[in-house]
């Protein structure tokens, strides 16, 4: 998707909020695409700071992307309230700006590309549950590129 004229390259970075593993992707606004790049530890939902921190450090995105876990019918899923306190102490820790994108069924496709990668040899080993995480923070991210990127959080 080409850039707003009036918007300037913006790198973000893109996460999974899960209870066990936030998965971590960064992307360009320039070039519209995004990449996985790991995940953080979380113990009861709580992350690991320091390492999102390392994160934030080495890429120094201008804003993060955040999927909310909605049901298939748009309503809240059960983790949604978690992911907002989530957001708003990623803003106060790293006074960046947080998108919200719908995250239904990126998980899934996460999975599905794995497999896909898997079958064609591109991927040698089998696909675990935290290979998961970091694949679905760049399908949320890759969706916000497309959709929604041109526009100021």
């Amino acid at each position: 998707m080409p850039e707003n004229p009036g918007a300037s390259p913006r790198l973000a970075l893109g996460l999974d909020y899960g209870e066990r593993r936030i998965g971590v992707a960064a992307g360009h606004t320039l070039t519209g695409t995004a990449q996985p790049l790991g995940t953080v530890a979380a113990h009861g939902g709580v992350p690991d700071w320091q390492a999102l921190g390392t994160f934030v450090r080495q890429w120094q995105p201008a804003l993060f992307v955040v999927g909310m876990p909605y049901n298939m019918d748009g309503s809240d899923g059960v983790l949604v309230d978690r992911v907002r306190e989530f957001c708003a102490e990623l803003t106060r820790r790293f006074g960046l700006d947080v998108v919200e994108v719908d995250e239904r069924l990126s998980s899934r496709e996460a999975e599905d590309r794995l497999r896909s990668q898997r079958a064609s040899g591109e991927r040698v080993r089998r696909v675990r549950r935290g290979d998961v995480d970091p694949v679905a923070a760049c399908v949320v991210l890759e969706q916000w590129l497309r959709e929604g990127s041109q526009q100021r959080p």
